[in-house]
Formats: C-alpha cells, sequence, structure tokens
C-alpha cells in the first residue's frame, strides 16, 4: 500500500516547498482560505502516513505534508505529558516558538529532500511560514486530541507517539 500524498496544488513555493493557502487566525505568508488545507490532510493521513519509512515525494506539496507530518509527531510527544486541554494549548504555543531548523540549515532531518531558500528575503518568508503552520497544527491538533467529556489526550492519538514518520524527528535527540 503505498502512502498517501497532498491533492493539493500551488503557484508559489519557498525553496521546492509549496507555500499553500491556510485555514488559519495566524498571521504569516501563506494565502488565507476557508476550505481544507495542508493541516486538514496531514492530520487526516497522520495516522497511516506515519508508519512509512520512505516516502516519495509526488510534487511540492507533498515536502510541505512531510513537515507538517514530522511536527505532528513533535506536537504528540508535548501532549502526551499534558493534563488538559489548556495545558496542551499552552505547550502547542511554546513549542511552535521554538528554534527549528528550516531547509538548508545543519540540524535539518530531511535536508536531502528540501532545496536551500536562494536568498534572504525567501529564507524569512520560508521562516514565517513554518511558523505559522506549526501554531495552526499546534492548535488544530489540540481539538483532536483532547476529549472534550474528560480534558484527557486520547489514548488514539497517543498511541503513535513513538512512531517516526521516515525515521525522522525535526527534534535534536535528547529534546
Amino acid at each position: 500500500m503505498p502512502a498517501y500524498h497532498s491533492s493539493l496544488q500551488s503557484t508559489q513555493s519557498l525553496g521546492n516547498m509549496a507555500l499553500l493557502p491556510l485555514r488559519t487566525q495566524f498571521k504569516g505568508p501563506a494565502p488565507k482560505t476557508g476550505e481544507s488545507d495542508i493541516i486538514d490532510e496531514a492530520m487526516h493521513f497522520f495516522k497511516a502516513n506515519v508508519f512509512f519509512k520512505n516516502y516519495e515525494i509526488k510534487g511540492e506539496a507533498d515536502r510541505t505534508l512531510i513537515y507538517v507530518t514530522l511536527y505532528i509527531s513533535e506536537c504528540l510527544k508535548k501532549l502526551q505529558r499534558c493534563t488538559s486541554k489548556n495545558n496542551g494549548q499552552k505547550e502547542m504555543h511554546t513549542l511552535a516558538l521554538g528554534k527549528w531548523p528550516i531547509p538548508g540549515e545543519a540540524g535539518f532531518p530531511v535536508n536531502a529532500l528540501y532545496a536551500k531558500p536562494k536568498d534572504r528575503q525567501e529564507e524569512d518568508s520560508m521562516q514565517q511560514y513554518l511558523l505559522q503552520i506549526r501554531h495552526e497544527t499546534g492548535m488544530r491538533l489540540c481539538e483532536k486530541v483532547f476529549d472534550p467529556n474528560t480534558d484527557r489526550p486520547s489514548k488514539w492519538w497517543m498511541c503513535f507517539v513513538k512512531r517516526k514518520f521516515m525515521d525522522k524527528s525535526l527534534s535534536a535527540p535528547g529534546m
């Protein structure tokens, strides 16, 4: 069974990563949309895609999907220690603001799949876009992961904490 790929298309890119519209309230370079976006796709396909060690890239949107999937894994690691949705949202906000390497930097885990930003302006735009994605992903993940009745993380999401998509992690070892 092949991995799931993004069905979204974009005319804009940062490096070789698609700059896709987001359904978000956070400011950033991504155009706004009212429809399903890359974060919705990544969350929908996460439980299936996380089992894959290899992933064939079929378009620039797949690179964005890979980043969001890797970030969801990092979020789940943090959310497993949270006792309530409010606590989880605070953790997600803090996690999003942390220092994360971007494609082309030494600490980025899948540099082989991504192109370096062409110039300083593109690098700044990519940094802002990825920050916008991290903020929105964290907030939406809290809505999905926390059970509204018990205010505890769902075991059906937490069971994926130890899984690594493509055997990679966005965080450095020990984080």
